[in-house]
């Protein structure tokens, strides 16, 4: 009776260890840890991520020298990797992490195969009046993938966002479609959100993040400028009684200082074919 019990232990054990290696995210490139599952092959894992932040963490970005939270999502919208800059989740705003994941879910959302739309170029068009007004209030967040724990888990592979859709839409600078470069067919196989300082460089910060992980084969954008596609577009205007202002192109992102426009005009241009 004994060696059936211990028989019938050890086929239970195996049974419930198979199982779990069924649906725990495959490990990395490096084999340190889980980087989400299937859905993400070919997307930056956690550790190519958080190099790539901190990197342009570093870059002067016309913000407040504030660490950062980053997020990346696959085109279906699954939240492969997250990760900070600082020395522990508390070296950031704590807040920052959700709202880095929902800038990379819209921008995924809003951005096509041929043509990109970044976080910040929805700030104008959402404004009452706008063409897209409302559509900050689409797509809500879950917030049971947002605020599932345990919190000591934030920001590292097993970040217990990894696997989940997180959807919510964010409106203001540092979110980006990631295109791949196919042999020159530019591809749309996610987004980047990056949060925890001023909107204006969470979106210089992204960029670089970007760049450095060359998935900025841009195909098309709204800013006017063909090296930088979906950069954030400073043309508002404030106008006398209008708190808001005006967008001359319709996809404007307020100034949040002085010289950071000089800044976004110097940032890396995206792939060529």
């Amino acid at each position: 009776m004994k060696s059936k019990s211990r028989a019938l232990k050890f086929a239970l054990a195996g049974g419930v260890a198979l199982s779990l290696m069924a649906n725990v995210a495959f490990a990395d490139s490096k084999g340190k840890g889980p980087q989400s599952s299937a859905a993400c092959k070919g997307l930056p894992n956690h550790y190519q991520l958080k190099r790539a932040l901190i990197n342009a963490r570093n870059t002067p970005n016309g913000g407040f020298n504030l660490d950062m939270w980053g997020t990346i999502v696959n085109r279906d919208g699954v939240v492969c990797a997250v990760a900070f800059t600082g020395g522990n989740r508390g070296a950031q705003w704590p807040g920052s992490r959700v709202i880095s994941a929902q800038k990379a879910n819209t921008a995924n959302a809003f951005s096509l195969p041929a043509l990109a739309l970044s976080t910040a170029n929805l700030f104008s068009a959402v404004q009452p009046g706008g063409s897209l007004y409302g559509l900050q209030h689409s797509n809500p967040v879950d917030t049971g993938v947002a605020y599932k724990g345990p919190a000591q888990h934030f920001g590292k592979p097993q970040d217990p966002m990894v696997g989940n859709r997180i959807g919510g839409v964010n409106v203001f600078g540092g979110g980006l479609g990631l295109y791949r470069n196919y042999n020159g067919t530019r591809v749309l196989v996610g987004g980047l959100g990056v949060s925890g300082d001023s909107s204006c460089a969470d979106h210089n910060i992204a960029w670089r993040t970007r760049n450095l992980l060359v998935l900025d084969a841009v195909p098309a954008g709204v800013s006017g400028d063909a090296a930088r596609p979906d950069n954030i577009v400073y043309d508002i205007t404030n106008a006398p009684g209008l708190g808001i202002g005006v967008s001359a192109g319709g996809w404007g992102h307020p100034l949040c200082a002085v010289g950071v426009d000089g800044i976004a005009a110097t940032l890396p241009a995206v792939q060529t074919p």
